[in-house]
């Protein structure tokens, strides 16, 4: 096991941190940080260097200093939502020692009085605000990372624009530092710009008929845009139990349409990841439109043909097909794309289509079914149920 020669220094507002990173630095040979770091930390005897531009070419950098005396400088928690996550892919944690400070997250529920275990801690700091769309529901208290000063007014319209403009909105500015300040409002009056480096705490309250979207699987065709060729409500539910979304799990939608199997996939379960194929270019404006609409719009959608589209992407946890069933290869080539363990889900409602899924049944085994669903809809003065088209589903665990 090599021993550790790369240290993270989390610094609270003031530039402070403990007696053991102080030790620590002063053995350093090089020291990262940014230039507000530096001000902060002075006395610093290595070698100061930068954060390069791109950003991505210090893991190179670094991974070249193996063995020397180095250390990074970074806000609060730096394996929240900071640099040492990312080193943490690149780096054993073995090689590293960390040092954290308090992150904005606690120091903002310490201010609030907020249990953080019971608060959804996220970060929309270089990321669409739209991904809180998914976190919103009555009662939930929120805390922010944000990217600058301007971001509160933002959120603030995309809450009246979810129904919850009622919600009150708390901006904490530089959180353990001389120049503290916490102020508050509600979000269909706020209009206030913050200092660029704040938290933001939200607790949310939906005014009365807001739509709030469950992230159990199986929304109502109506939160989609669509154009008539989708997977339909109960159908889609059925499909996503089969599927078994998991935290950090990436999902490959084959024939992804208005994206609505891959769209709830990222709204189940945290840190989902979904690839989604769709050559038609009127589906995958409406997919990114309801991806974002619906709080994940970090979907993935390419503009390829299965099964030749599906070459040299990510290894993925689980395989859905709902279109493309009978190109040449289509289900033997994702079967064999699929990590040992990972899931194929296939839907369909023709007789060529189940054709194909009867012969996967018999090669592979697996779990063949038929769903049916009927509506009640008005017949002249009276109610009658009308059925739907009826959906074959075959679904396999590979081992």
């Amino acid at each position: 096991m090599n021993a550790p020669w790369l240290t993270l220094i989390g610094l609270g507002e003031d530039g402070s941190f403990s007696a053991a990173a102080q030790t620590a630095l002063d053995g350093s040979e090089i020291v990262y940080g940014s230039a507000r770091h530096f001000d902060l930390v002075p006395g610093i005897f290595g070698e100061k260097r930068l954060w390069p531009s791109p950003f991505a070419k210090v893991f190179e950098d670094m991974a070249a200093l193996k063995g020397r005396s180095v250390a990074v400088l970074a806000t609060g928690d730096p394996q929240w939502y900071g640099i040492g996550s990312s080193l943490a892919r690149h780096f054993p944690s073995a090689e590293m020692t960390v040092f954290p400070a308090p992150s904005a997250f606690q120091l903002a529920a310490a201010r609030l009085g907020w249990a953080v275990q019971e608060c959804e801690c996220l970060s929309v700091h270089g990321r669409p605000v739209d991904r809180l769309r998914c976190h919103l529901y009555p009662g939930a208290h929120l805390l922010l990372l944000t990217s600058n000063g301007h971001a509160p007014r933002e959120i603030a319209k995309l809450l009246q624009d979810e129904g919850c403009g009622a919600s009150r909105m708390t901006v904490l500015e530089h959180l353990g530092g001389e120049k503290e300040q916490v102020f508050s409002g509600v979000a269909h009056a706020w209009s206030e710009d913050a200092a660029d480096f704040h938290t933001l705490g939200i607790e949310v309250v939906a005014t009365p008929g807001a739509a709030v979207h469950s992230r159990v699987p199986g929304l109502p065709d109506e939160a989609f845009r669509h154009d008539g060729k989708m997977t339909k409500q109960e159908v889609r539910a059925v499909t996503l139990a089969a599927l078994k979304p998991y935290p950090g799990a990436l999902l490959w939608d084959v024939g992804s349409g208005c994206g609505s199997v891959a769209i709830e996939w990222l709204r189940a379960a945290d840190r989902t990841k979904a690839i989604g194929l769709e050559p038609h270019k009127e589906r995958r404006l409406m997919a990114a439109e309801n991806a974002s609409s619906l709080g994940v719009p970090h979907l993935d959608l390419i503009d390829a043909t299965a099964p030749d589209g599906l070459h040299g992407l990510s290894e993925p946890d689980a395989i859905f097909i709902g279109g493309g069933l009978t190109a040449d290869n289509m289900v033997e080539f994702c079967l064999s794309a699929l990590k040992p363990g990972g899931t194929l889900v296939a839907n369909a409602v023709t007789l060529e289509s189940e054709a194909v899924l009867l012969d996967a049944y018999q090669k592979h085994g697996g779990d063949l079914k038929r769903l049916s669903v009927q509506r009640a809809s008005a017949v002249g003065g009276l109610t009658g149920w009308r059925p739907a088209m009826p959906v074959t589903q075959w679904s396999f665990v590979k081992s």
